[in-house]
């Protein structure tokens, strides 16, 4: 009997009939899957979402006071990230690097106890769990070492030297890109510098029925150039940077012709949109004329664009003060029509691009016009309510968490007798910085004295002098200020902690450095950091804002020299540049050609904040010693000669004041809520009353520059 031709046919397409005159039945041949053609005119619409700067904040916890705080950490950025996935079906979640230090749980993993390459950091398991789809690179990554970076990315730098522990560490099992960072010796890139994400989004076809594509969503990664010299220790000789719009360039073209649908740049810097140059530290601008669909940034800890829900804050200084050639939209989220968001920092907000592409003539198209972006806070439902907290991320990092809380309480064994705190720091309070300087002077002055060094010896007769800055002064919120409690209390019943000089100063990465200058530099250090303030129109009957951005908040240096020798003035009526007044040194106006020698640290040093000269040719010493480490042993040493800090010794000096003036109008300065009593109290006469809270939380106190 035959068989149908057309029953044999299937029977031989799914494999059931015997090849051969063999009794065997053959085995399953599986048809090759084949994908439906594409109809013209077919959309799809995903969303890009972002997290940038966590800085190693996976709690809602605050290290430092020892207390919740609800206005950050990743498990709570991960109940945006699921209501986000919610509305999106078609995304991807990816991250823009700084995200392994910043807090003390950064430091304790790194440094106190560093984990084993068994081990998985505490912040890539919370990451690991939320399932992101790729992340970059930011200067912070490099601030523990090459060696401790490889091994918590479980990645081969080909840099020779550098290994990582054999086997595979514990990781992010997410790919890692970096785009703009080689070996010296290969000459290659130490982390792949693209990726090429497959994925099967929903699409519609113009008839309105669904359809599977399959696209392919190309990331790369970049970081500033910058930081050859923020951490020359761990990375000179062993790595070189590209800027972003060469390397961009060079990897743009390839991933198009490997078949990247979507090109997508994580690029840690913010917006510069002054001419380019492969030195800028904020080029993410230049990166939108690289062929590039998105942009996601970081590094300035910005709200871009300006927050959507009810109520948000105002756009931030820097956005406003572009130039009108430049084409940035701070309102809607677009630089030279590319979409681009920045989602603050500490996981405090997730960045969401919202886009739709057409396939049109055998490739996706980006329609602009069907594009949103959105920097997403805890309160966009109602501006008024935060988030809850994902269950579960705290029970992934439970133990981590407490070992940290532990740690933060070891006692450094001396108290103090007066709060030190940043509040008021930009009205002149100096009670959280004052002791900073002291420690660096004190370092610095012994550095020299103690050299065997003939030319460091030879600058005993030259004044040492140190600055510092107001690290947490609000550049991250309301609850970003420094606040070390006076004497004993229930949280420290034995004086202060470890946790203290790490409110203090904030970056555990930096080392001291000296530098060697003339009057006029430091003349000119001195404008650069009163910047910070605006100008205010005496004339003005509308409120003025003293402070208007706290974004480069770790730029305003503050000076300070034994016995309050140095003294100077800042005329904040005058505009940038010629605004420091009756500047002294023991009573004497500084002049041009005077020598003094700076402690500071070494971002500063090697032209971190883009202070005319001081580029690292000026500088004479580099300290092996971290100054947060430089501080913990100053107040150690003050606890073991005299057992307290105190507000006479360390705490009172002010090197500087405004220049008076009386105004038409209310000049306002933002700072946290409640502490008018303590501006008193630390005579700072000028704050005179406490206003409303603004729409990000902060208090808006009335400083008086007639006092």
């Amino acid at each position: 009997m035959k068989l149908n031709l057309v029953v044999l046919a299937a029977m031989s397409a799914a494999g059931l009939v015997a090849c051969g005159g063999d009794s065997n039945p053959a085995a399953p041949v599986t048809p090759p899957v084949t994908t439906p053609a594409i109809p013209e005119g077919t959309t799809v619409t995903l969303a890009l979402m972002e997290t940038t700067d966590i800085h190693a904040n996976v709690m809602s916890y605050n290290y430092y006071s020892l207390a919740e705080d609800t206005s950050l950490g990743l498990e709570r950025t991960a109940t945006l990230v699921a209501a986000a996935r919610a509305e999106n079906p078609n995304n991807l979640l990816l991250d823009d690097g700084d995200v392994i230090q910043g807090t003390l749980l950064g430091d304790l993993q790194a440094v106190t106890k560093p984990i084993a390459c068994t081990d998985t950091l505490a912040v890539h398991k919370a990451m690991n769990a939320m399932k992101y789809d790729g992340g970059g690179f930011g200067n912070h990554e490099f601030n523990y070492g090459l060696p401790y970076l490889s091994q918590i990315t479980n990645t081969d730098f080909g840099i020779p030297g550098v290994t990582k522990p054999t086997g595979a560490c514990g990781a992010p099992t997410f790919p890692l890109v970096l785009t703009n960072v080689t070996g010296v010796a290969s000459g290659k890139p130490i982390v792949q510098p693209y990726s090429l994400l497959a994925r099967t989004f929903s699409a519609t076809k113009p008839d309105g029925t669904k359809l599977d594509v399959k696209m392919n969503i190309g990331i790369m990664s970049f970081v500033p150039p910058q930081i050859l010299e923020w951490d020359q220790k761990n990375l000179a000789g062993k790595v070189a940077v590209t800027g972003v719009q060469e390397a961009a360039k060079q990897y743009v073209p390839e991933m198009r012709t490997k078949g990247a649908d979507l090109v997508v740049a994580l690029s840690h810097g913010g917006l510069d949109p002054s001419a380019y140059s492969p030195k800028m530290e904020n080029g993410s601008y230049h990166l939108t004329t690289t062929g590039i669909d998105a942009l996601l940034i970081g590094h300035s800890h910005l709200i871009f664009p300006k927050g959507k829900e009810t109520g948000a804050a105002a756009l931030d200084a820097s956005f406003t003060a572009f130039p009108a050639s430049a084409k940035i939209d701070a309102v809607n989220g677009f630089v030279n029509d590319v979409p681009t968001v920045m989602a603050q920092s500490w996981g405090r907000r997730l960045g969401i691009i919202k886009m739709t592409l057409a396939y049109t003539s055998g490739k996706w198209v980006v329609q602009p016009a069907k594009t949103t972006v959105e920097s997403r806070g805890f309160k966009y439902t109602d501006g008024s309510t935060n988030v809850a907290a994902d269950p579960a991320i705290a029970p992934l990092v439970a133990t981590e968490h407490a070992a940290t809380i532990a740690f933060a309480k070891q006692p450094l064994g001396v108290s103090t007798d007066f709060e030190m705190s940043a509040y008021f720091a930009l009205a002149g309070d100096v009670s959280a910085i004052q002791l900073v300087n002291q420690a660096q002077l004190d370092y610095v002055k012994k550095f020299i004295a103690s050299s065997t060094d003939a030319t460091i010896a030879g600058y005993k007769n030259i004044p040492v002098i140190s600055c510092s800055a107001p690290f947490k002064a609000g550049r991250n919120g309301p609850s970003d200020f420094t606040d070390v409690a006076p004497g004993a209390s229930a949280a420290a019943p034995i004086g202060l902690q470890v946790r203290n000089p790490g409110d203090l100063y904030l970056y555990s990465n930096n080392n001291l450095q000296a530098v060697k200058i003339k009057g006029s530099d430091l003349k000119a250090w001195l404008e650069t950091s009163a910047k910070q303030f605006g100008q205010i129109d005496p004339a003005k009957t509308a409120e003025q804002d003293l402070v208007p951005s706290y974004g480069t908040i770790y730029n305003y240096d503050v000076f300070y020299a034994e016995n309050n020798a140095l003294t100077y003035q800042i005329d904040v009526t005058k505009p940038a540049g010629s605004r420091i007044v009756n500047l002294s040194y023991l009573g004497k106006a500084v002049a041009d050609g005077d020598d003094f020698i700076v402690a500071t640290n070494d971002y500063r040093a090697g032209g971190g904040g883009a202070v005319p000269g001081i580029d690292g040719s000026k500088t004479i010493i580099k300290s092996p010693d971290a100054n947060q480490t430089v501080v913990s042993n100053y107040l150690t040493a003050l606890g073991a000669s005299t057992g307290k800090v105190t507000l006479a010794g360390n705490g009172s000096a002010r090197s500087w004041s405004f220049v008076k003036v009386a105004t038409a109008g209310p000049v306002i300065l933002r700072s946290a809520p409640g502490h008018l009593a303590l501006a008193k109290s630390s005579g700072i006469s000028a704050v005179t009353a406490e206003g409303a809270l603004d729409a990000s939380g902060f208090a808006k106190y009335t400083v008086d520059l007639s006092k």
